[in-house]
């Protein structure tokens, strides 16, 4: 992971490699990187020069196998997968600043990309949004949530689609489906949505997608488990705009061989490369110690959790930030938090696999004003890049189907 400043990323688009670097920019690759790392000022005319070539090779990079649309994108776990099988982003929606700054940063977009904050006003006016073959969206859970119903159960306000600020959000993604009516749509969201007030709630949201909308869907709880060391249940909800035969019934053949499920210890950084700062301090390490003691008494089963090398984590929260206590690295003398990099790479955002030709791997840019506490919020509210990277594989024969009887139709339109 890095906090690369924008010549970084223009220069990660640019194409510029250490055998090319000399030829475009008169400088070796070891001046180059610190130009990126910050340890010295970048030079103006190279600034722009890796800006134009980034630029030029963005305009004539391919169209894309299909378009489609990122809505309550965070900070763009469910748009990897879906570049991942030959997508392209065209819209975008994200009203929380820190987490639009972080996407900004890992995706550079051409003007024909529209990065928005809130989508009230698209929703309003669907129209404003392009034209796309795939809606994608990972809409607030916050009102669905086990954890946030209770926390509003107990101070007495609202939740689910009564919730105000949030739980009425679904309704612009259908406002969006009905205008634009693209083949096909992915929608994720907490486990508890499907049990929420007694079902009721997920039973409208069917029937508005089967019903009201006409779109085939299907539905399925996946873990992470599978992919990152953690254990992180989310609902999938997958449609079409006509039947062309797909199912969750076949998706297990899209899960790793349960052998080759990774523990926490190939996600944690070096000793020597975590900083002082991310272990607990004695006062907030009795603290936990204390809480914990006192709801076993009680008879419950809150508290931290100590996790090793060879563990499994709980569900990363958007809460991490407040005492780190539902994931805590087992250290003497006491236990710390996982760092901002250990989040992105236990959420699949950063990843390193293999060696020599065979290594593949994929960074993920933090940029330098977002803190800590950000950044956890953004980690935890977001989406397990390889279960989605999974789906979007196991849609994709389904979706060239659904885009292939749409050429058709617009073949037989333009000869008749």
């Amino acid at each position: 992971m890095s906090t690369e400043k924008p010549f970084a990323l223009w220069l990660k688009q640019s194409g510029i490699t250490p055998e090319t670097v000399q030829d475009e920019l008169g400088y070796s690759w070891k001046q180059v990187g610190r130009y990126v790392t910050g340890e010295a000022p970048v030079p103006k005319l190279v600034a722009d020069r890796v800006r134009a070539l980034a630029e030029a090779r963005l305009a004539t990079r391919p169209e894309g196998k299909f378009r489609f649309i990122d809505l309550f994108a965070g900070i763009g776990g469910m748009r990897l997968g879906f570049e991942g099988i030959g997508g392209r982003c065209v819209f975008t929606s994200e009203w929380d600043r820190w987490s639009s700054k972080t996407y900004a940063a890992n995706f550079l977009d051409g003007d024909d990309h529209v990065l928005a904050g809130d989508i009230r006003p698209y929703g309003d006016n669907p129209a404003l949004i392009p034209a796309h073959d795939v809606l994608l969206a990972g809409f607030p859970c916050q009102p669905f949530s086990l954890a946030g119903v209770s926390k509003k159960n107990s101070l007495g306000r609202a939740h689910g689609f009564d919730d105000e600020k949030q739980g009425n959000l679904f309704f612009y993604i259908r406002d969006i489906l009905k205008h634009h009516r693209p083949p096909a749509f992915l929608l994720e969201n907490v486990k508890h949505l499907e049990r929420h007030d007694g079902r009721r709630t997920f039973a409208v949201i069917r029937d508005i997608l089967e019903n009201e909308l006409n779109y085939k869907i299907d539905v399925r709880v996946i873990s992470s488990e599978p992919w990152v060391p953690q254990k992180r249940e989310r609902i999938f909800i997958v449609g079409f705009r006509e039947d062309v035969g797909f199912s969750f019934s076949g998706f297990d053949r899209m899960i790793p061989d349960q052998k080759t499920w990774p523990k926490l210890g190939s996600i944690l950084q070096s000793h020597n490369e975590v900083d002082s700062k991310y272990t607990l301090t004695p006062k907030l390490w009795q603290y936990l110690k204390d809480y914990r003691a006192k709801h076993e008494q009680a008879g419950n089963g809150f508290g931290y959790s100590l996790f090793g090398p060879e563990g499994v984590t709980r569900t990363l929260s958007a809460r991490y930030h407040k005492d780190g206590s539902e994931i805590l690295i087992d250290q003497q003398p006491r236990p710390r938090r996982l760092t901002p990099i250990e989040c992105a790479r236990l959420m699949g955002f950063e990843y390193v696999t293999g060696e020599g030709r065979d290594r593949h791997q994929r960074e993920w840019t933090i940029p330098a004003d977002v803190s800590d506490t950000q950044a956890y919020r953004q980690f935890g509210n977001a989406v397990a890049v390889p279960v989605i990277e999974a789906i979007a594989r196991y849609m994709e024969p389904s979706l060239t189907e659904m885009l292939a009887r749409d050429r058709a139709r617009e073949a037989l339109k333009a000869v008749a």
